[in-house]
């Protein structure tokens, strides 16, 4: 599906972005996998077979959250056609119950992971005015940016849903939708998938519960996710623009 493709990926090392770099050489693309540490990508990514010796595969680091060093990436690229934006910048306090949020703690992990989105998205944009061929950008939203949490499935856990991941995964949909309306030209698209909870072996209350809001499933494995982000890459989804692909068995239904 993605033969003449070459593909940015960002936030290679993670969960998702590792395997994301592995099914998009799979499906025919060059890659360009980046992260902060590149030895670290290139550890991950061998640990899931990927043979990072692959003339296919190239590295590069980046932090994302640095205006400069996104602007020099995106500056010294020329033939990219697409990228995929899995990152997820947070600080140490990220992840607390919501009366335990302060306002600095707040603002500071919306400034890193919807502020880098931001950039990222505007630096793709101005990729694409440079060089005036077909570009699809995958931003990675969540169910939790299209519905509020069901925190009864974080009973008899330590567990909640972080208020700045909702303000962040609800912004960045409408945001992408911004930057498409802005630039106008078809060539140019920013799609988003908003996964259900991806299974990185949480307390077993949490998975019965989660699982009771879906159809059979359960939490997903990445593998199901990755589907949808190789459609809205290839040619297949040539005019889809500005859409939202949930991929979560039913849990918002």
């Amino acid at each position: 599906m993605l033969a003449n493709k070459n593909i940015l990926v960002v936030g290679a090392s993670g969960l998702l972005g590792a395997k994301v770099v592995r099914s998009l050489l799979l499906h025919g693309s060059k890659v360009l996998a980046v992260d902060l540490d590149v030895e670290k990508l290139k550890s991950r990514l061998t640990e899931i077979n990927v043979d990072v010796e692959n003339p296919a595969l190239s590295f590069s680091s980046l932090d994302v959250t640095s205006e400069t060093a996104v602007k020099a990436l995106l500056e010294s690229l020329t033939t990219i056609t697409g990228a995929v934006n899995c990152t997820y910048p947070r600080n140490k306090k990220y992840g607390a119950h919501f009366f335990d949020v302060n306002l600095s703690d707040f603002n500071e992990n919306l400034s890193l992971h919807l502020g880098s989105s931001f950039l990222f998205m505007q630096q793709s944009a101005a990729y694409f005015k440079r060089v005036q061929s077909d570009f699809s950008l995958v931003n990675i939203s969540s169910i939790y940016g299209v519905v509020a949490p069901k925190f009864d499935v974080y009973e008899n856990t330590k567990m909640t849903m972080p208020v700045e991941y909702a303000a962040i995964k609800s912004a960045l949909l409408h945001l992408s939708k911004y930057v498409v309306a802005y630039v106008a030209d078809s060539r140019f698209r920013v799609n988003s998938v908003s996964p259900g909870g991806i299974f990185d072996h949480q307390p077993n209350d949490f998975l019965e519960a989660y699982k009771r809001q879906t159809l059979g499933k359960g939490m997903l494995d990445v593998d199901d996710v990755i589907g949808s982000i190789v459609y809205l890459l290839s040619d297949y989804a040539r005019y889809v623009n500005g859409q939202n692909i949930v991929v979560d068995d039913g849990f918002v239904l």
